[in-house]
């Protein structure tokens, strides 16, 4: 179907251009939405295990290592053994990690604002209205 005849896909594909475009403003040369991912979990929720990463990222062990050594070669993160297991090692971002997402945080904020700003009033007023629902979209 395409989005012309059905109203519920053109707000899908809608809301996924919006979100791609957010994603466009960004820090850092050569990061991926990949290795993205794993500095805003680690910026999330701090110091992790490959395997914690790998289950939130949805993505196999393997494949979160060679993203870890990417990042790890970017200096964006670090990897150290555990000072209680020896088979264990944990992820953590580096400063120059912080600095990225800080920079991308900034970088998004500026765009969406300008976005915002550009609205007419009882455009950000309709977009105002659909926050809750948004919200609970999101959240599902």
């Amino acid at each position: 179907m395409t989005t012309a005849s059905d109203p519920d896909e053109e707000l899908r594909v809608l809301i996924q251009k919006v979100a791609r475009r957010i994603r466009a403003e960004r820090g850092g040369d050569g990061i991926t939405d990949t290795q993205l991912g794993v500095l805003w979990q680690l910026e999330t929720h701090g110091r992790t295990s490959p395997g914690v990463l790998a289950e939130r990222e949805r993505v196999s062990p393997p494949s979160m290592n060679r993203t870890l050594n990417a990042l790890e070669a970017a200096g964006v993160v670090r990897r150290e053994p555990s000072e209680t297991d020896a088979r264990q090692v944990w992820v953590s971002l580096t400063p120059a990690g912080d600095d990225l997402i800080a920079e991308t945080r900034r970088l998004r904020t500026a765009w969406f604002h300008r976005q915002l700003d550009a609205l007419e009033p009882d455009e950000r007023a309709a977009l105002e209205a659909v926050r809750p629902v948004l919200r609970k979209l999101a959240d599902s």
